[in-house]
């Protein structure tokens, strides 16, 4: 039942994110590719990245993940900000442009979250919470299964 419950959020979530994908994605001049709005998408997960970590991330080259970062900038969604201890490195920092964009996804999300608050009691929101974060906790350290549910052998 939770697992059911939980791959339908999952859905739901995934078929959001590619509908504001495609809402970026637009066929003019300075709009953005299908990858670049992926690689916007894991420079906002991973917080304010290098270049390195980035493409570490995605196990991309660094010449890749720098040609990216470049066309980024170009289009106005991302900015190079000096790290100040090591003038050499730069962190990656999503524009006010990009944040207008996906704006709509999080206020969705936020008013679903609140709908759920005002319907239920605050120990029952503090539980919800407390299995969300161990289920987030989780994602990527559990072992591969099949489409089935059923987990592979090694």
């Amino acid at each position: 039942m939770l697992q059911e419950s939980f791959l339908r959020v999952y859905d739901k979530l995934k078929s959001e994110f590619c509908r504001q994908v495609f809402a970026l994605v637009r066929e003019r001049r300075g709009s953005l590719s299908a990858m670049e709005a992926f690689s916007l998408e894991v420079i906002r997960q991973l917080g304010r990245p290098t270049v390195s970590q980035f493409a570490a991330f995605l196990n991309i080259s660094q010449s890749n993940a720098t040609y990216k970062v470049a066309n980024l900038i170009h289009k106005g969604y991302l900015e190079k900000e000096n790290s100040g201890a090591d003038r050499r490195e730069y962190y990656l920092v999503l524009t006010p442009k990009y944040y207008g964009y996906v704006g709509t996804l999080e206020r969705d999300m936020c008013e679903a979250v609140r709908r759920v608050e005002e319907r239920h009691s605050p120990s029952e929101v503090s539980e919800l919470s407390a299995l969300l974060d161990e289920i987030v906790d989780n994602i990527g350290s559990a072992p591969a299964t099949s489409g089935d549910g059923v987990q592979n052998q090694a």
